[in-house]
């Protein structure tokens, strides 16, 4: 199940993370780009990489808030190892 949650997360994640490159750099160049007000400086290549990462961790992070959010308290409270619960 920890797997097939996984992907429930990561695929739909990397096709966000697709689309929104193609669509963040159809309109800005990456040696256009400034941080601080100096030149950033790594090539195209590396600006499109790291923004694709970015991109899908953020995707990632808003699938998984979205699974969580899903889950019934039971699965959200449940002791994976089968340990008994102290109680107060």
């Amino acid at each position: 199940m920890f797997i097939q949650r996984m992907m429930w997360i990561v695929w739909p994640a990397f096709l966000v993370a697709c689309v929104l490159e193609a669509l963040v750099f159809a309109m800005l160049d990456p040696q256009d780009l400034h941080w601080l007000g100096q030149p950033i400086g790594m090539s195209r290549l590396g600006v499109y990489s790291v923004a694709f990462f970015l991109f899908w961790v953020m995707a990632m992070v808003s699938s998984g808030l979205t699974i969580l959010l899903s889950m019934s308290s039971s699965e959200v409270n449940r002791d994976p190892g089968g340990h008994p619960q102290a109680r107060p």
